[in-house]
């Protein structure tokens, strides 16, 4: 455990230095192919950096923010676009390096105001919501342990709860101190996508709002503008949407690979891929209908979360046991508890030799 904390300072002090480092290159060369050059070198850094990392709990987040985030955001950067090219004036170095690791919206806020927002928690979100969700944690847990003695599909339903509830209650962990450290607003991640009345709206405005907001100006954008020209606009966001969803599941493939160094299986660009495929068909129906029926809210609902549950089941949960996450939380929890004794229990023989010594 040690080791791996040495490894994860490491790993965000050479991230730190590099984003600097663009830091600099933004404001001496200017937006296009040269500065793109020039940062290019970074983005490959900041790709493999996350290898040096062997756990979830620390490696997860550094190959997300990193090797995801942080490079579609230098890959914005290169060209004068996203979040982190401001004009006339650029961003401090701190807002910088805030801006590109982190799902986060340039806003300064006073210090009444960010005790109070702390207060009522990440996304908005009143601690009794999250709190919630670690209750239902807390409640299934025993099943868990149990998980031999009860079936596969069930153990797996379990999973995707968990995943959803550990992503939300991560990213919250990341919104306070944000909020409270750097006074700046993160983005709300996640909208309770158990309610999503179509995949629309689960995907674009409920679940992990931090990758839509990348996605679309990296890979939706100019994918659509490119068929736009080809097939007309009416349909030019069918392709824009398949390339981001295709995008998305290499990135996941990517991500797990850097956890678990397992060979990708491809169930997860399967998944997202299907996903893309889905959603296409159902802006397909949309336009057909142009509005004028839709189901009942409660059953859009249910179809919406059944599809969603069916297919993360089949094929997003595998992969997760394949990589046996799973058996690395369990480990790395157990690993993190006994450290911290460690810790504790040197601190307290340090103590009692400092007493002796000076009685």
């Amino acid at each position: 455990m040690e080791g791996e904390i040495k490894n994860f300072i490491m790993v965000w002090a050479s991230a730190l230095l590099l984003l600097w480092y663009c830091h600099i290159v933004g404001k001496i060369i200017s937006k296009g192919v040269i500065r793109f050059f020039a940062i290019l070198p970074v983005i490959l850094f900041l790709f493999f950096l996350p290898l040096n990392l062997f756990t979830i709990w620390l490696g997860g987040p550094t190959s997300f923010f990193l090797s995801w985030l942080a490079n579609f955001k230098l890959l914005l950067f290169a060209f004068g676009q996203g979040p982190l090219s401001t004009s006339p004036v650029p961003l401090s170095f701190p807002y910088f390096i805030s801006l590109a690791c982190l799902p986060i919206k340039f806003q300064q806020v006073p210090q009444k105001s960010v005790d109070k927002e702390v207060s009522k928690g990440s996304g908005h979100k009143s601690p009794l919501n999250h709190g919630l969700k670690i209750v239902v944690l807390a409640i299934t847990a025993p099943i868990y342990l149990q998980k031999d003695h009860v079936h596969p599909k069930m153990v797996m339903l379990l999973y995707c709860v968990y995943l959803y509830i550990g992503l939300e209650l991560v990213l919250a962990v990341v919104a306070a101190f944000a909020r409270a450290g750097l006074r700046l607003e993160l983005e709300p991640q996640f909208h309770e996508p158990y309610l999503a009345t179509s995949l629309q709206d689960f995907w674009g405005r409920r679940w992990n709002l931090m990758v839509t907001s990348i996605l679309h100006p990296t890979v939706y954008n100019p994918v659509m503008s490119i068929s736009s020209r080809l097939i007309g606009r009416k349909w030019a966001a069918l392709p824009g949407v398949l390339a981001s969803f295709l995008v998305s599941g290499i990135m996941h493939e990517i991500i797990f690979y850097n956890i678990g160094r397992k060979k990708p299986t491809w169930e997860l660009t399967c998944f997202f891929f299907l996903h893309g495929i889905s959603l296409a068909i159902e802006i397909v129906i949309k336009k057909a209908f142009n509005g004028k029926w839709q189901p009942a809210t409660v059953v859009s609902r249910l179809l919406t979360l059944a599809f969603v549950v069916v297919t993360a089941m089949w094929l997003f949960m595998p992969p997760v046991l394949y990589a046996e996450f799973d058996v690395m939380t369990r480990r790395e929890c157990i690993a993190f508890v006994n450290f911290v004794k460690d810790i504790i229990t040197t601190d307290s023989r340090f103590k009692s030799f400092i007493t002796v010594t000076e009685g």
